[in-house]
């Protein structure tokens, strides 16, 4: 079988096949010339840094990124890796994305992507920013004491910590954020700090007319519980002057905590139910008033909880001496009263240093 267009003959297939080759080396020979005189065309040489562009960069300074850029200055635009400027930059904390193109002939444009904090974060005496991603940034020098920022103080990460836990840790603080201003209260912005130590038991420092307190919100319902607190703080603190801590996170009770050095008490739970019933299972502390529990059992030992009968006289208007004095939590109802169940008890383990009550009926929100 012939092919048409090739010679028919050996030698006339020889010839073309050296003449095929001959023009793709005339190609290849032109494409090197042209590289070479390319390469050492002074058109394409970078002049110096004013060559560079930079587009997108507000927290990091043009001349972080020009020292990434320092040693092309004076070569030929061509000589330039893209993508291994492109990785040094988004090596910087600031930078979240970067993309590098050649302008020719012989100019650079950089564009950044950078960072947004959405927290400060406090380590020891450090004062820094973290983004949603639990990247922790240092305060940009033209920004610090500008007011320019407006977060909470983040604590319980680290720089030690690794990535993956600063970003699940974040994750919880966004979620917590998000739904606190989902309704459009912005009540994130009345938190000083939030605690993430513990993934289970998100805690706030909230500050009011009188003082901070710190508030428990556990790990759900934040809204709810927010609403909750704000709607009994002013009657706990015409009670308890000295409040320094709520825990919402019980279904049946707050557990309101004292300053080191206050008066402590065990309080009761829930109004007491009228007539008989309030008559023998004794007052309690709710929404609605302070009176003393007929029967509680106080430990000022940290970590206990232990079941007993409360002497008489240890408890007056509503408060009980511990030894010590050491003992600084209460433990209030905060709802409707139901039905009493005697032999029910709503039981709450305590924390170390905390007094534990042990309410002699359930009482539902």
């Amino acid at each position: 079988m012939r092919l048409r267009g090739l010679p028919g003959t050996k030698w006339g297939r020889i010839l073309g096949i050296g003449a095929v080759l001959l023009l793709m080396g005339l190609c290849v020979g032109v494409v090197l010339v042209a590289r070479d005189a390319v390469m050492h065309d002074e058109r394409f040489v970078i002049e110096d840094s004013a060559a560079v562009e930079v587009e997108g960069n507000n927290h990091v300074s043009r001349t972080q990124l020009l020292s990434i850029f320092g040693e092309d200055v004076e070569r030929n635009i061509f000589t330039v890796s893209l993508a291994e400027r492109r990785a040094r930059l988004e090596q910087l904390p600031w930078v979240k994305h970067a993309t590098v193109m050649r302008l020719l002939p012989n100019r650079l444009r950089v564009q950044i992507e950078e960072r947004v904090p959405v927290a400060f974060v406090r380590q020891g005496s450090h004062i820094g920013l973290v983004d949603a991603s639990g990247v922790l940034l240092d305060m940009p020098p033209d920004k610090v004491g500008s007011g320019h920022y407006s977060f909470p103080v983040v604590t319980g990460i680290s720089a030690d910590d690794p990535l993956s836990t600063r970003a699940a840790r974040m994750k919880i603080y966004q979620r917590f954020t998000g739904e606190l201003d989902g309704s459009g209260e912005k009540v994130s912005d009345k938190l000083s700090e939030v605690d993430l130590t513990n993934p289970e038991d998100v805690r706030a420092l909230v500050p009011d007319a009188t003082s901070a307190v710190l508030v428990h919100f556990g790990d759900e319902s934040f809204l709810e519980r927010y609403r909750k607190y704000q709607e009994h703080l002013a009657e706990w603190r015409a009670q308890y002057p000295r409040l320094s801590s709520v825990d919402m996170r019980y279904e049946r009770q707050v557990v309101l905590e004292m300053q080191r050095g206050a008066g402590t008490a065990a309080a009761g739970a829930g109004a007491a139910a009228s007539g008989a019933t309030g008559a023998a299972n004794g007052p309690a502390v709710s929404a609605g008033g302070v009176t003393k529990p007929k029967a509680a059992s106080i430990s000022a030992k940290p970590g206990a909880a232990k079941a007993g009968r409360a002497k008489a006289g240890a408890a007056k208007a509503g408060t009980a001496k511990t030894a010590g004095g050491k003992a600084v939590v209460k433990k209030v109802q905060v709802g409707k009263a139901a039905a009493a169940k005697p032999k029910a008890k709503a039981i709450v383990k305590a924390r170390p240093g905390e007094v534990t009550y042990h309410p002699p009926r359930v009482v539902q929100r």
